[in-house]
């Protein structure tokens, strides 16, 4: 067999390995490069920002607490500076939308050398919280979600499941929000969302690292060196593959 077809399977076999690994990360409902770029830069409290020093240049892991003045009331005492919620039935082999909820309150991300203001509606989704979830029948949900459920219905065939996943912050939370510093005309520092938006979470790093590791970390585990396997044989492959080629010629 000419070396140039060795490499060439070597490429297929890096992109079948790719692939399965990315559906086992999905299966787990990992995400390793969330984990990655919180994780990844330095972390500073609020007051440190505050300074006249130079500001970081990338983004930075900011701790603090939540002070709001108009907080959401979710019963109970529950006092929110974000509440989502989505809804789903599963129809059609897939969880289809039936309900998405958006509620926050821009806070005071504080310490006890200052406070920076932020505004939650940018934060990239989901937040990496504990999330209440509930599953059971869709018969069970009412108005205005069962009319929404019969409309999916028709379109996708019967559903067989529902679900309600609710993450939420709350102002007695201690936070670490991903932002990246910047400084105003006028000399005041906000935080502002880096690609894709803030990553907040409510959860110290070594929990949060385990949200994100998904609900199996083995598989977790195994699909992220799946993927380093997986590029490395496409690597070699293509490498090898435009080698042969031009010495063969």
């Amino acid at each position: 067999m000419p070396l140039v077809w060795l490499f060439a399977l070597i490429v297929v076999a890096g992109m079948l390995v790719g692939t399965a690994s990315v559906l086992g990360l999905r299966w787990a409902e990992a995400r390793p490069g969330v984990g990655r770029r919180l994780a990844g830069p330095p972390e500073v409290k609020v007051g440190r920002l505050l300074g006249d020093g130079q500001l970081p240049r990338r983004p930075v892991r900011v701790s603090g607490r939540i002070r709001c003045r108009e907080p959401l009331d979710a019963g109970d005492g529950d006092l929110l500076v974000a509440f989502h919620r989505d809804i789903e039935v599963r129809a059609g082999g897939r969880w289809r939308s039936v309900e998405r909820v958006r509620e926050t309150r821009s806070f005071e991300l504080w310490d006890h050398d200052g406070s920076i203001t932020l505004d939650p509606a940018r934060a990239a989704e989901p937040l990496i919280t504990i999330p209440h979830v509930w599953r059971g029948s869709p018969k069970v949900l009412e108005e205005p979600h069962a009319s929404s459920v019969a409309r999916i219905a028709e379109r996708h065939g019967a559903a067989t499941e529902a679900r309600a996943v609710t993450r939420t912050i709350n102002v007695t939370d201690r936070l670490l929000v991903l932002a990246r510093p910047e400084r105003d005309p006028g000399g005041r520092v906000r935080l502002e969302p880096p690609d894709g938006g803030y990553l907040v979470t409510n959860l110290a790093l070594d929990d949060a690292m385990r949200v994100l590791g998904g609900r199996n970390r083995r598989a977790a585990a195994a699909g992220v060196i799946g993927l380093a396997v997986a590029l490395a044989l496409l690597a070699i492959g293509l490498v090898g593959a435009v080698l042969s080629a031009f010495l063969t010629r």
